[in-house]
């Protein structure tokens, strides 16, 4: 299991996304260009001092990504499905990617995805915050798949 950020906006997000990663013992990967500095203060300051003990690739571009992370399907967090996480199988290793905050994914990114998927939310509303939605779903696969670490 794996949680890719494609290029990110917001560092505060990444920041979590990189702790949830090193709390959970799942690799993270972050696919560039970022919307800022990746040595940021404010990444530094989400992550806390849980940087070090997380595992993040960096990848120069999506297909940089592509050919260097060959393993499971990949697994698109999105607005855009009207598949509900709650109705997908996960797989151990899975890729649970999210799109950047301002503007999800490319078509072609999202075309690329094995399986979308989306958060159900109150009507009326669009989405959650990019952490938080990593979150909810990666710990639903963890469960399903059994690696929650004990």
């Amino acid at each position: 299991m794996r949680l890719a950020l494609y290029e990110p906006d917001i560092p505060q997000n990444t920041g979590a996304l990189i702790r949830l990663g090193a709390c959970f013992g799942v690799p993270v990967d972050v696919i560039e260009p970022c919307g800022f500095l990746f040595s940021d203060t404010a990444l530094k300051r989400a992550a806390m001092d849980y940087r070090d003990m997380a595992e993040v690739s960096r990848h120069a571009s999506w297909d940089t990504f592509l050919a260097q992370c060959r393993t499971g399907r990949i697994v698109l967090l999105t607005t855009k499905s009207d598949q509900s996480y709650l109705a997908a199988r996960f797989r151990p290793d899975d890729v649970l990617l999210l799109g950047r905050e301002s503007s999800g994914v490319p078509e072609q990114v999202h075309a690329r995805a094995d399986l979308r998927l989306r958060i159900p939310v109150k009507r009326g509303l669009r989405s959650l915050n990019v952490a938080q939605a990593g979150a909810v779903v990666l710990s639903e696969a963890l469960r399903q798949t059994g690696l929650f670490p004990v």
